[in-house]
């Protein structure tokens, strides 16, 4: 049975999250040393930030290539022209203004017995306590001819960069012949944000609803199910009719090549569909900078304690965000957010010479858009378990299914929570 985040729920979560930021509070006196932290998005500008209050004795440097982050959240509410770029675009000067002092530049290598990174520049950071939060990289060729230049065809947009990736592909939607095809390829677990290829297809048939409704969506997932399937399945036999087929792997939905001179995308059996434009989202692990640095297994991922997200394959690197292995927690952005102040609470700690946090919470709240005023959610706390996390068992739940009159108004109101909890973190993470 699914169940609705009450207000009263969301006030216990809200409440539970404010005790753990109050946390290091008792860790804060005779704080000193280096913090370096790589990468700078939900998990490591929320790492930045939090290390920064928290802990005003030590030096926190953040090293980012990009001189502004755009978000994948709310990235496809640019595909809905629910948003524009600038929307989803932010400044790390509120972090600098803090006192993070932030570099632009791309972090090329760890030597984790030196304890010091090298930077594009040939610069050289020495570090007594490494924040690693470098996101995704993607498997290019994972499926047969998606390379680099493919997705100058058929984007992927799967992360933000400079926003040009999620602009070329609302352009093509822009340019969609009438009842053209739209052809979606949507990878096998793990990858980033498990709803966000399904928002993706809600928000192209909203906005094909009202500029081309006589065009097609093609879903080919290489999964039997996904994400708030219910709740989204629902919502697109509501709001767009039969414009969206959803095509599960047994339904023949997996891909396993694409030609982008010809716009096709070749299914497992064999089979070639034409499509007008494309979205390819391909198979995904940690980016390079954790593997070149030996952190990552064979999967790709690197595994971590689950109590401090130090890496197993070295001391003093603390891997935060989509990067590491924490199933069951989903790879998203409030993981990544809610992980990276545990991580920084356990690696001072563990600098000063004092224990880790016995028992950390880590919370996750999933908003997706579906249509216009029409939002969904799920929600869920997790804790340390004997094999490493665990879900607390009703610590949240998923919107509910019920009457359509008083539904609709649930709708509105988590579009407004959706709205609210973007700029909420978004404020959490650049001050």
């Amino acid at each position: 049975m699914t169940r609705f985040l009450t207000r009263r729920q969301f006030g216990t979560l809200v409440s539970a999250s404010a005790a753990t930021l109050a946390m290091p509070g008792i860790l804060r006196a005779e704080n000193t040393g280096r913090l370096l932290i790589i990468g700078g998005g939900f998990g490591g500008a929320s790492a930045a930030r939090f290390a920064r209050i928290n802990y005003p004795d030590v030096s926190v440097t953040l090293v980012e290539p990009q001189t502004s982050f755009v978000t994948c959240p709310y990235g496809n509410l640019i595909l809905g022209g629910k948003r524009a770029l600038s929307d989803i675009t932010h400044s790390y000067d509120g972090l600098r203004a803090r006192g993070v002092d932030v570099i632009h530049d791309r972090a090329q290598e760890i030597d984790a017995d030196g304890h010091r990174v090298t930077l594009a520049s040939g610069d050289v950071l020495d570090y007594d306590k490494l924040i690693l939060s470098p996101g995704i990289g993607l498997r290019w060729n994972a499926i047969e001819g998606y390379d680099e230049a493919a997705s100058e065809v058929f984007p992927h947009a799967w992360w933000g960069g400079d926003g040009s990736q999620i602009s070329l592909l609302r352009a093509q939607l822009e340019a969609l012949p009438e009842g053209g095809v739209v052809g979606l390829a949507i990878p096998d677990n793990p990858f980033r944000c498990p709803p966000g290829p399904y928002e993706r297809i809600s928000m192209i048939a909203h906005h094909l609803k009202q500029a081309n409704p006589t065009a097609k969506i093609l879903a080919f997932d290489a999964k039997e199910g996904f994400a708030k399937q219910g709740l989204f399945e629902n919502a697109w036999a509501e709001l767009y009719g039969d414009m969206i087929e959803w095509i599960p792997a047994s339904g023949d939905g997996r891909i396993m090549r694409v030609d982008p001179g010809n716009k096709l995308f070749i299914s497992e059996f064999g089979e070639e569909h034409s499509v007008d434009m494309g979205n390819v989202i391909p198979p995904q692990y940690a980016a390079s900078i954790a593997r070149d640095a030996g952190l990552a297994n064979d999967s790709g991922w690197v595994p971590v304690d689950p109590r401090t997200f130090e890496a197993e394959a070295a001391s003093d690197i603390h891997v935060i965000g989509d990067a590491n292995i924490g199933t069951p927690m989903p790879k998203s952005g409030y993981i990544a957010n809610s992980t990276a102040k545990t991580a920084v609470t356990a690696a001072l700690a563990e600098m000063s010479g004092r224990p880790a946090w016995d028992d950390p919470v880590y919370f996750n709240t999933c908003y997706s858009h579906a249509g216009e005023d029409y939002g969904i959610s799920v929600a869920a706390t997790f804790r340390l378990s004997e094999d490493g996390i665990a879900a607390t068992p009703d610590s949240g739940g998923v919107s509910l299914q019920g009457d359509l009159s008083e539904m609709a108004r649930t709708r509105r109101l988590e579009a407004r929570y959706a709205d609210a909890w973007y700029d909420s973190i978004t404020d959490d993470m650049f001050s």
